[in-house]
C-alpha cells in the first residue's frame, strides 16, 4: 500500500535509520562490555575496548584530515588492527580498502592509485613491498605503520611510514561524535577483484549490503555469544566474508593469527575452544593433509565454511574425520563474499559417506539475506529446469549485490545486463532446488562437440589416494578441437605414479571423453586469495609437445 495518500506515514527518524554493521559494535559493546571481543597471542581486548579503539581510530584520521567519502587503505594480516579498521575507517565517514598482502608491489600500487588513499595502515612486515608501491604513486598517501611486536619478527623493526599504529590511535579523542551515515547507500568498502586477466576492478559495497551480509553470514553459520571464531580467512577477502561485521554482530570472540599454519590451526582451536573459522578450499586441503593432524577428532565438531569452488568431496570425507563439520558457501567479491549457501537437510544423514559429501559440495540455495540466486539460459534469460542436466549461468538478484566497479561504467552495465548480475559460473538446478556450479563459462571443455566439465574431472582426480591438488584445463586438439589436460601436484613423499597411471583411474570413473588425455605433473600457480590461476595453465597447455 502506498503512504502517499496517507498524510503522516512518511519516513521520519523515528521510525527508519540507515543500515549499518557500526550497529553492531556499539549494541554489542553496551550489551557485552566485559567480554573478550578479540584475542591476539597475549593480548585481550573486551568489547568496551574494542568499541573505544574504535572510536579513537575515527578521531585519529579525521585529525589528520580525512574527510566523508575518502579512502584509507589497509595492508595487514589478520591483526587487531584490520578488525578495528573494519569500524574505525566508516565511523570517520571513510571507505576501507582492504588490499591483498600477497600482491606485488606493481598491483599494490594500482590499487592505491585507483581508489586515490588518503591514508595508508600498513603492517611492518610488508614495509619493503610498501617502499615499492609508493614509489611509483603521483600522489603518496601517509602511512601509518603497525609494529605488532611479539608476533612477528618482521615487526621488530622500526615502525614504518609517517606515524606507528598504536601512537595514533592514542592520540584519537575517545568521546568522538562518530554517526551512522545518512544514507545506508553510502560506501562503506572498496574491494578489489583478484585481476587474473586484467587490471583488477574495485568493487564498491554500501553499508545496507554489508549491514544484511553480516546478518545472513551470523544466521547461515550460526554464530552466537558462544562462538569463538578463527581468523583463518583473511580479513582482507571481501572484508572476511563480512565475518568482521558477523561475529562482532553474535558477540562472538575473535581470533586473530597472522599466518595460516596447520600446526598452529590446531593449537588455537584446542587452546580457545574455537567453534567457526573459514577458509578457501585450498585452506581445507591443507589441513587435512597436514602431518600435524590432532590425535582425536574435535568434539564437539568445528563448524568451518569454505567457498570458491567445490571443494572435493574426498577433502569433505577428511575434513569430517578430523572432527569438522562443512558448510559449503558461495558467492564473489562483488556479492559481498558468501550469496548462497548447501543449507544441510536432515534426510542426507542416512545416506552413505560419498553421497552426502556430494550434497555437500553443492553451491546450495540463496542465503538468508539474498533476494535471487538463480540459474538462466544464456540465449533465452529464462530459468533452466531442474533437471541436474540443463546448464546455464549463475545471476544474482538482491541487496547484496555490490553498487558497481569504480570508475568503470562499462563493465558495470555489462555485470548488471538484463536485471541480474551475471556472475559467468555455469551451472545445473537438481530437483530440490539446489544449485551445482559445472565450471566457470570460460573453463568449459568443448571436445567433439560434447561440454565436459573440468570440475567433474578434478573430482575424480581428487578422488585418487596419491594426488593432493588439481586443475583441468583445455589443451587444443586438431581432431576433437580441445581435450582436457591435468595438472597436477601429488601427496608428498608419496610414491612415483605415471601420467598413464592417473588416465586409467579417470576411465574407471568417468565417461572416457571426459578423462586427461595429457597429465602434467607440477605446482599449481595460484593467485593472491589461493585460487587456482588456469589462465596460466591454459597457456602452458597451449604450448605443450604431442
Amino acid at each position: 500500500m502506498s503512504t502517499s495518500a496517507e498524510p503522516g506515514l512518511e519516513r521520519r527518524a523515528a521510525n527508519c535509520v540507515p543500515l549499518s554493521p557500526l550497529s553492531f559494535l556499539k549494541r554489542t559493546a553496551a550489551v557485552y562490555p566485559h567480554k573478550t571481543a578479540v584475542i591476539h597471542g597475549a593480548r585481550r581486548y573486551s568489547y568496551r575496548e574494542l568499541l573505544e579503539r574504535c572510536v579513537r581510530l575515527a578521531s585519529a584520521l579525521r585529525a589528520a584530515g580525512v574527510a566523508d567519502g575518502d579512502t584509507v587503505s589497509v595492508l595487514a594480516p589478520n591483526v587487531p588492527a584490520m578488525l578495528e579498521a573494519h569500524y574505525g575507517v566508516p565511523m570517520a565517514g571513510a571507505v576501507l580498502n582492504t588490499i591483498n598482502t600477497r600482491l606485488d608491489a606493481a598491483s599494490v600500487g594500482f590499487i592505491l592509485g585507483h581508489a586515490r588513499s588518503r591514508i595508508l595502515i600498513a603492517d611492518a612486515e610488508y614495509a619493503a613491498l610498501v617502499e615499492q608501491a609508493l614509489a611509483g604513486l603521483e600522489a603518496r598517501p601517509t602511512v601509518i605503520g603497525i609494529a605488532d611486536v611479539g608476533q612477528s619478527p618482521a615487526c621488530a623493526r622500526p615502525p614504518l611510514g609517517d606515524y606507528e599504529y598504536e601512537d595514533f590511535l592514542a592520540g584519537g579523542d575517545p568521546g568522538f561524535a562518530w554517526t551512522l551515515p545518512a544514507d545506508e547507500w553510502a560506501t562503506i568498502a572498496l574491494n578489489y577483484t583478484s585481476g587474473t586477466t586484467g587490471a583488477p576492478k574495485g568493487v564498491v559495497y554500501h553499508h545496507r549490503g554489508a549491514y544484511l551480509n553480516a546478518m545472513g553470514n551470523a544466521l547461515a553459520f550460526q554464530l552466537s555469544p558462544d562462538s569463538v571464531y578463527l581468523w583463518t580467512l583473511p580479513m582482507f577477502h571481501c572484508n572476511g566474508w563480512s565475518h568482521t561485521w558477523a561475529v562482532t554482530l553474535a558477540g562472538g570472540t575473535h581470533v586473530c593469527l597472522r599466518r595460516v599454519e596447520a600446526a598452529a590451526v590446531f593449537d588455537l582451536i584446542a587452546r580457545h575452544r574455537v567453534t567457526h573459522l573459514c577458509g578457501a578450499p585450498v585452506v581445507l586441503n591443507m589441513l587435512s593433509h597436514a602431518p600435524e593432524r590432532p590425535a582425536q577428532p574435535f568434539r564437539p565438531p568445528v563448524a568451518i565454511a569454505t567457498g570458491g569452488a567445490a571443494p572435493p568431496g574426498a577433502v569433505i570425507e577428511r575434513m569430517e574425520a578430523m572432527g569438522f563439520r562443512v558448510t559449503h558457501l558461495y558467492g564473489l567479491t562483488e556479492t559481498y563474499g558468501p550469496a548462497a549457501l548447501c543449507a544441510w537437510q536432515p534426510q542426507w544423514a542416512a545416506l552413505d559417506l560419498q553421497s552426502r559429501t556430494a550434497r555437500l559440495a553443492r553451491q546450495g540455495v540463496p542465503i538468508h539475506t539474498q533476494e535471487d540466486v538463480v540459474v538462466l539460459d544464456r540465449n533465452s534469460g529464462e530459468p533452466i529446469p531442474c533437471d541436474g542436466n540443463s546448464i546455464g549461468e549463475i545471476c544474482i538478484r538482491g541487496n547484496t549485490v555490490m553498487k558497481g566497479y569504480l570508475d568503470n561504467a562499462t563493465a558495470t552495465e555489462d555485470a548488471f545486463a538484463g536485471g541480474w548480475f551475471h556472475t559467468g559460473d555455469l551451472a545445473v538446478v537438481h530437483a530440490d532446488g539446489y544449485i551445482e556450479i559445472k565450471d566457470r563459462a570460460k573453463d568449459v571443455i568443448i571436445s567433439g562437440g560434447e561440454n565436459i566439465s573440468t570440475l567433474e574431472v578434478e573430482e575424480a582426480l581428487y578422488r585418487h589416494p596419491l594426488v593432493l591438488e588439481a586443475a583441468v584445463v583445455a589443451r587444443p586438439d586438431e581432431k576433437w578441437g580441445e581435450t582436457p589436460c591435468a595438472f597436477v601436484t601429488l601427496k608428498p613423499g608419496t610414491a612415483p605414479i605415471s601420467e598413464a597411471d592417473l588416465i586409467a583411474w579417470c576411465r574407471e570413473h568417468l565417461a572416457h571423453f571426459k578423462c586427461p588425455r595429457t597429465v602434467v605433473f607440477a605446482d599449481l600457480p595460484k593467485t593472491a586469495t589461493g585460487k587456482i590461476q588456469k589462465f596460466q595453465l591454459r597457456e602452458r597447455a597451449r604450448t605443450l609437445q604431442a
